[in-house]
């Protein structure tokens, strides 16, 4: 399967440098579970789209520092190619502020958490069944956010809750799936943001970020879940249908 990955992550710090882009994370990720895929990097955030997103089998949008209410050029335009690929049923997987930024196309208000930051490993429960869940119900992912979805997209089914995230993922249909957390992050990057983040964050949500790495997050588990929303999308292309 050939799989695009449109890079949203707008850090361009030397710690950003340092480390693998989100394309590779989310590359990696995939191919814990799915090694012979083929994944393709955009980096959207800096103008470069891919000429036709029709040639991929499938998108995954992935997280930013940028706030999907800044409405940048770039933003707009990858708003469009979502518009565009929910209207051609393209099996669309978004994390964070992907997850958002589908979700703000789709009419929903990104509100801050009314919780403040959720940082570090972060619970999520499964609240409605997908056709390519896993079994578990409870699940740990990492995370690091300060905004969220505030409202049910249109036509959604919510998939994920957590602690003061009602909306945590989403899916519609069999062709488009999201996630308000950070699935390819691994223990040690989650690890060295808490450290990057403190003075952003705080003493007091540093401290219970750090405190919750003690454990690790059901990366593995995740990255099948993604490969099989992939692979279920693939079997089950539904027809376009008007509306977006």
């Amino acid at each position: 399967m050939n799989i695009a990955i449109l890079i949203t992550n707008t850090d361009d710090s030397a710690f950003a440098h340092a480390r693998p882009h989100d394309g590779e994370k989310f590359a990696d990720l995939i191919h814990l579970v799915r090694p012979g895929w083929s994944c393709v990097p955009f980096w959207v955030c800096r103008g470069v789209f891919p000429e036709d997103i029709q040639s991929f089998d499938g998108v995954m949008i992935t997280g930013s520092p940028a706030s999907v209410n800044a409405d940048l050029p770039w933003m707009l335009r990858l708003q469009a190619l979502i518009r565009g690929m929910i209207t051609a049923r393209l099996p669309l997987f978004g994390a964070c502020f992907g997850h958002q930024l589908i979700a703000k196309v789709l009419g929903a208000p990104i509100v801050p958490n009314p919780q403040g930051w959720g940082h570090g490993l972060l619970d999520v429960r499964r609240v409605g069944l997908t056709p390519w869940a896993g079994p578990d119900r409870e699940l740990a992912l990492y995370g690091s956010h300060i905004e969220q979805v505030g409202a049910v997209p249109e036509g959604a089914q919510v998939v994920f809750e957590g602690p003061g995230c009602a909306v945590a993922g989403f899916a519609i249909g069999t062709s488009l799936f999201t996630v308000q957390h950070h699935p390819e992050m691994t223990h040690q990057f989650i690890t060295d943001l808490v450290e990057h983040y403190a003075d952003e964050v705080g003493a007091e949500v540093t401290e219970k970020a750090r405190a919750s790495l003690r454990c690790r997050a059901d990366r593995r588990v995740f990255a099948e879940e993604i490969a099989r929303f992939f692979e279920y999308a693939e079997a089950h292309v539904m027809p376009e249908q008007g509306g977006w």
